[in-house]
């Protein structure tokens, strides 16, 4: 359990100091070219889900989120002792975005987000870091679900 609580708590701070800065230093809106027509880090604020879908709905998110978290949290301590080093990795990434982005969503109703890349013609949505580790921990889980199959 110690794993799963130091690796969830590093990815909340990953995330959150790296908001602060964004906050801090940038405007709503501002943009600095990080590579040439490529990557960017855009100040920018979502009140809903990806592409900008569901915009406006934060008591719906919270109430979400809180479920996700909860339900994680039950899975985890129901089954810490089968749980190897990848499923703990992997269930530390999902919390860790989870409370990030509700930590941002509680405190300012919306989400701080400023990844930014334009891939030829397409602007992909904005996102932040936890966002990646959501993504990263799904997706690890998926492959490991698939497999097991």
């Amino acid at each position: 359990m110690l794993v799963i609580f130091a690796l969830v708590f590093i990815f909340v701070i990953i995330d959150q100091v790296s908001k602060y800065f964004v906050v801090k230093d940038m405007v709503i809106g501002q943009q600095i070219e990080v590579v040439n027509n490529f990557f960017y880090l855009t100040s920018h604020r979502n009140r809903g889900a990806a592409w900008g879908i569901l915009q406006d709905s934060r008591l719906f998110f919270i109430v979400v989120t809180t479920i996700i978290i909860l339900a994680l949290f039950l899975y985890i301590l129901k089954n810490k002792s089968d749980l190897r080093l990848g499923e703990k990795i992997l269930f530390s990434l999902i919390l860790g975005g989870s409370i990030g982005n509700f930590i941002d969503r509680i405190r300012n109703g919306e989400v701080v987000d400023f990844f930014d890349f334009k891939i030829w013609s397409y602007n992909f949505p904005i996102f932040n870091f936890a966002d990646i580790f959501i993504c990263i921990g799904v997706g690890i889980l998926l492959i490991k679900t698939y497999r097991e199959e």
